[in-house]
């Protein structure tokens, strides 16, 4: 008998093929075509087929935005939406934390399929959130899935909206669970929202081992008890066997679908084969279903992307992403004028999240501010040594190096296997100078403020991001405890307020820093 597992994973609200820069966009991507291709999937599969979504489906679009913000029932139309796949089971991701408690529990409300979370407990010792796995019996074959998620939340999350609950290893969890499901059920299917620390072939490792990534060592201590394994959080296009496994990585905003297939020998009751592979979405058409259920919703967000908020007196447009990591841009001063502003801090940091940021034109829409700020980030403020800064800045230059042609790069290292130019901090208030020849560690070779060198053991109060502020980034310099003051408006009102406050804006760049190569 062949059994047919079919997964996504991070499609962070891409409901249609649309990053809604601008209108009328048909990207070869989106939770409507990955629904026709996984429809597509099912009808020729020979045998039963499980579908698993595998969590990030809350946050990441405008429309997402739009949804859990400026809608009443915003997520009963999400979970419309969901629900019309016919999984499974369902996971969550890191991001369905990001709109806070009510909002993620009202998705496993509304969802119509179960929401498998075996590694988050609450304060009793519970499973916070929903079952940690779940037996599905077909065609005679009982199909145990067990849901885990990336124990690393509390490095990112606000600790407010994840107070009271502890998030456990997936290995630990996983040594107590699979022996137990072997005895329950025929085949056993692990869905991770999460990824892996090490390279796929030789088992070096590929990442800093904090544990967010714990995929390879599950299955190098827990393989013996898994007969398929679907992955997500890094935005990886893996398919593929790992030590002994057959494994899929969909990539993210619904380009691929991943599929899974295991031939079942009834008599022994043992997987005597498997496949791996991903399928491109691109050319697939948009599910007239999901296409029902919210084109109404769609042209509503739309128009209201198109609110006008503000001007921009000057040049506030980006054009080439690199350039602006390494030659202050107008917009990113201006994120963080906002940041000040809104803390009364002299120092902030930001990021250039990815490289489809535009920046702003001259006159500055909600679209705008959404497609470049995609992160409903609120703000901290951090009590922080001299020293803590310079080791900030350290890091941030860590990601730079130069090529072989002496050109000043974004290292490969923090591009595969997923981009992480969120990363990568810009500072205003301080004047400061990376030396891209000097070794990693000692680069920064100038840190000022109005001209006088920033001592070691010198307090100083800095305006970041709430992941940053919790360590995200392995910005280990920071933690929580340096917290002193939290703005819990997130960043898009934020811009939106102050763009109003100050209706003309003037495109500016001191150039406080400098990288050399």
């Amino acid at each position: 008998m062949k059994i047919t597992i079919l997964e996504t994973s991070d499609m962070h609200g891409y409901i249609l093929p649309t990053n809604y820069t601008a209108r009328n966009m048909d990207f070869p991507f989106s939770m409507a075509k990955a629904q026709t291709k996984m429809e597509e999937l099912s009808e020729v599969a020979d045998g039963p087929v499980i579908k698993i979504e595998n969590g990030d489906i809350l946050q990441g679009s405008a429309l997402a935005y739009y949804l859990a913000k400026q809608r009443k029932n915003g997520i009963s139309e999400l979970t419309a939406v969901t629900n019309s796949f016919g999984y499974d089971v369902g996971l969550l991701g890191n991001h369905e934390f990001n709109y806070g408690i009510d909002y993620l529990k009202s998705y496993i409300d509304g969802a119509d399929y179960p929401i498998l979370t075996a590694n988050v407990f609450d304060e009793s010792g519970n499973l916070a959130f929903g079952p940690a796995y779940k037996i599905i019996e077909k065609d005679g074959i009982k199909i145990a899935v067990v849901g885990l998620l990336t124990q690393f939340i509390p490095h990112w999350e606000q600790p407010e909206i994840i107070k009271g609950l502890t998030f456990k290893s997936i290995v630990e969890v996983a040594k107590e669970l699979l022996p137990k499901l072997r005895e329950l059920a025929d085949i056993t299917i692990v869905a991770y929202h999460g990824g892996f620390e090490r390279d796929l072939e030789t088992g070096l490792p590929s990442e800093a081992l904090t544990g967010e990534n714990e995929g390879y060592q599950l299955l190098t201590e827990c393989g013996q008890w898994i007969d398929a394994f679907v992955s997500g959080h890094q935005h990886r296009k893996i398919a593929q066997n790992v030590l002994g496994v057959p494994v899929v990585q969909p990539a993210y905003r619904g380009e691929t679908v991943g599929e899974i297939t295991l031939e079942f020998d009834e008599k022994t009751k043992k997987v005597t084969a498997t496949t791996a592979q991903l399928h491109e979405t691109g050319t697939s058409k948009i599910s007239s279903k999901i296409q029902q259920l919210i084109s109404e919703t769609h042209e509503a967000a739309e128009d209201w992307l198109d609110t006008p908020m503000g001007k921009i007196s000057g040049d506030m447009t980006i054009s080439q992403p690199s350039e602006a990591r390494i030659h202050e841009h107008p917009y990113i001063e201006f994120v963080n004028k906002v940041q000040m502003e809104a803390t009364g801090c002299k120092i902030s940091g930001t990021s250039l999240f990815n490289n489809e940021a535009k920046g702003f034109g001259q006159i500055v829409t909600m679209r705008d501010i959404l497609t470049n700020y995609i992160y409903p980030n609120t703000l901290a403020v951090l009590r922080v040594t001299g020293r803590d800064l310079k080791a900030a800045l350290e890091h941030t230059a860590e990601h730079l190096e130069r090529s072989a042609s002496g050109d000043i790069i974004f290292s490969p290292r923090f591009i595969e296997p997923k981009p992480q130019y969120y990363n990568y901090d810009m500072y205003e208030g301080i004047d400061y100078t990376i030396d891209l020849k000097k070794p990693v560690g000692s680069r920064i070779t100038r840190l000022e403020i109005d001209g006088k060198s920033v001592s070691a053991d010198e307090f100083l109060d800095i305006v970041v991001n709430q992941y940053r502020a919790v360590g995200g980034g392995n910005y280990d310099m920071f933690s929580a405890d340096k917290i002193i003051k939290e703005v819990t408006v997130d960043m898009t009102e934020l811009i939106a307020e102050y763009l109003k406050a100050h209706p003309v804006v003037e495109a500016t760049a001191n150039h406080n820093f400098e990288v050399l190569k």
